[in-house]
């Protein structure tokens, strides 16, 4: 073979076949998909555990008669008492997070900092394949992992969202809750690759594995109070109505009193009821407590709009919780195929 036969072999070299990475990615990154496993599975079966003694409880409230006795109001007491930390959400809304902060930031920050990237992309993958390669099937990895263990979400809450609850003194959350509403079926897979793909993209650009796990944490944990506190309730122009009898399972955004086309401060309000609500009290049993606070509420409304005050209320139907749901999981979606895009880009122009 003479010296001028090898750049013409060199040159038919194809790269190595997709399918050879995936072995790989495997022994590369087996610990960090084993851990997201066992950890969503431990979670998940928790749940189950506890969510059997909940929907058992639930079962024997609905079904306790009379309703209003003595004896149906322990067995209701006995579910509303089965409230864990769980029917909030906060736990479980670390979980997207957690694997971006500790899967995707390592991902290629690791590399980066130690400087095997050199090595890796000389090899037949090539650096954008490869890239590409471990987003695509570390991504799909978590996101299917969390639509999973969302199924489980959505069976453990469902006692909560049922209608009629209220009226049994039964705990009954909107499903547009804060703490809940991220844990949806849509809405928790598509967190989960937002925190990885802002993970990937962090370790990309920073290039240290500490320090981009505190950026991802940074940059969730901003993202998700901007989408909760401001964005979320503008998917669909909110509804405005007078009326006193709002579904439980509406996200009321604001309410407000106005008097003659005027709107009423709240310590002026607070001055104008309590006299009211006091003067109320003794036409409402006093041997049901939730009676006891429906009938005062009633009564003090019903005698403020006779007096010419209007009670507004700004709000989100329940109804709207799925398309709320499209919404949120479509655009998060779309940002981490952007962002992962984005760390692709940079990975092609970074000189080896």
């Amino acid at each position: 073979m003479t010296a001028q036969t090898i750049p013409a072999q060199d040159t038919t070299l194809r790269p190595l076949p997709w399918q050879r990475m995936a072995g790989v990615i495997w022994r590369q990154h087996r610990f960090a998909l084993v851990t997201v496993a066992a950890v969503f599975g431990a979670a998940a079966v928790y749940l189950w555990l506890v969510g059997s003694t909940l929907h058992n409880a639930y079962a024997a409230a609905v079904a306790c008669q009379p309703v209003g006795s003595a004896g149906c109001q322990d067995v209701v007491n006995n579910f509303n008492g089965l409230d864990s930390f769980l029917s909030n959400g906060i736990i479980l809304q670390v979980f997207p997070v957690l694997i971006g902060a500790f899967v995707g930031a390592p991902l290629l920050a690791r590399e980066m900092e130690t400087g095997t990237f050199r090595y890796t992309w000389t090899q037949g993958f090539g650096r954008w394949r490869w890239t590409l390669a471990k987003l695509v099937a570390l991504g799909l990895a978590v996101t299917v992992a969390a639509e999973l263990f969302s199924l489980v979400l959505g069976w453990y809450f469902q006692p909560y969202y049922a209608t009629g609850n209220y009226a049994l003194a039964i705990t009954e959350l909107s499903p547009f809750n804060s703490g809940v509403f991220d844990l949806g079926r849509v809405t928790f897979a598509g967190w989960t690759l937002a925190a990885f793909a802002i993970g990937a993209l962090a370790g990309m650009l920073i290039r240290r594995v500490v320090p981009a796990i505190a950026a991802t944490l940074a940059v969730y944990a901003g993202l998700a109070f901007a989408v909760g506190g401001f964005l979320r309730e503008h998917y669909l122009t909110p509804l405005l109505t007078t009326s006193l009898n709002l579904p439980h399972s509406a996200w009321v955004l604001s309410q407000w009193w106005t008097k003659g086309g005027v709107t009423m401060s709240q310590a002026t309000m607070v001055g104008v009821i309590d006299p009211i609500f006091a003067r109320h009290i003794p036409a409402v049993p006093s041997g049901d407590v939730h009676l006891f606070k429906q009938g005062a509420l009633a009564s003090t409304m019903q005698y403020l709009t006779q007096h010419g005050y209007t009670y507004w209320t700004r709000y989100q139907p329940g109804s709207r919780y799925w398309p709320f749901q499209w919404i949120e999981g479509g655009w998060l979606y779309a940002l981490s195929v952007l962002l992962i895009v984005a760390t692709i880009w940079l990975v092609r122009r970074r000189a080896a």
